[in-house]
């Protein structure tokens, strides 16, 4: 396990601070905000830590409502909202300098039998071990800058392989652009058998590609003085049980986007082709046209 992910699972490991009250912490770089799927996870964390373990989360929507600050900690107040026969909700505030940064409601259910079936086929895209892993594509991208080799030398908890263009490459090349983006992801450990901590890891990684997923409808990248963008709010529902150690494909598309605003779905496929997972977020996305693009 590097110590990106050891870390990571240290972040999600919250502190309990009083009943239903629980403290988080972020990475210790100054970046200018919080990632919004650490917050995310941790928020799930602490809903989760409220549910019997007889319970699984199947949904989640959450708003992001103000940029997170990362050299303070976050904390996650938990209110019981319902406890039923077989569905339990929670709803989780994340609290920096006495405001509300983000709210969370998760629903838990028992597990039951019942009818299924999956419309959804996993997109037939190349196997992740035959993909350059990101920061080989980045390294293609950037060359050999100071400031890029330092920043992609660094260990990363995610194990991410693009099928279609970075965001970069499709900004420098307009054949590129496209609506679609898929991703393939796991996290590079064997980690324990703890179905919440997988689904809270799948979160975790669900918002790092779906704001990139508009952007590459546009020929736009982070990082250009004319962009800016921000997650606005975030909904998963997990389907069937999975593990975040072995790959996933995150298969996202962005059907729409305008008035400063883009949408874009992901469904995740396990391996063998069963679809996990589904999300939907909405963005802000505001481009500058007074600032010339390379």
């Amino acid at each position: 396990m590097n110590s990106a992910l050891k870390e990571l699972l240290d972040l999600l490991d919250l502190e309990r601070i009083e009943l239903d009250i629980f403290r988080g912490r972020s990475p210790e770089e100054r970046i200018q905000r919080v990632f919004g799927g650490q917050v995310a996870a941790q928020a799930l964390v602490a809903a989760g830590r409220t549910v019997p373990d007889d319970r699984m989360v199947h949904s989640l929507h959450a708003y992001f409502i103000r940029p997170g600050d990362p050299a303070i900690p976050i904390v996650y107040n938990v209110e019981r909202v319902r406890d039923g026969r077989s569905f339990t909700t929670r709803r989780v505030t994340a609290i920096q300098h006495g405001k509300v940064i983000f709210s969370l409601s998760a629903s838990f259910h028992i597990s039951e039998e019942g009818v299924g079936h999956q419309a959804a086929l996993m997109p037939r895209v190349p196997e992740p071990e035959t993909l350059p892993t990101f920061q080989e594509r980045m390294r293609t991208v950037v060359g050999d800058e100071p400031m890029w080799r330092d920043w992609l030398s660094k260990p990363r908890p995610v194990d991410a392989r693009y099928v279609n263009a970075l965001p970069w490459e499709a900004q420098r090349d307009p054949s590129l652009v496209t609506t679609e983006n898929h991703v393939w992801f796991r996290y590079d450990a064997e980690l324990p058998d703890d179905p919440l901590l997988h689904v809270v890891l799948a979160a975790y990684a669900s918002d790092f590609t779906l704001v990139d997923t508009v952007l590459l409808a546009h020929g736009l990248a982070w990082g250009s003085s004319d962009v800016t963008g921000a997650s606005l709010d975030h909904a998963m529902w997990f389907h069937r049980p999975f593990r975040a150690d072995e790959w996933i494909l995150y298969s996202q598309e962005s059907p729409w986007s305008g008035g400063a605003r883009g949408l874009a779905r992901g469904q995740m496929f396990t391996a063998s082709g069963d679809l996990a997972v589904s999300v939907v977020q909405e963005c802000m996305i505001r481009v500058n046209k007074d600032v010339t693009k390379p």
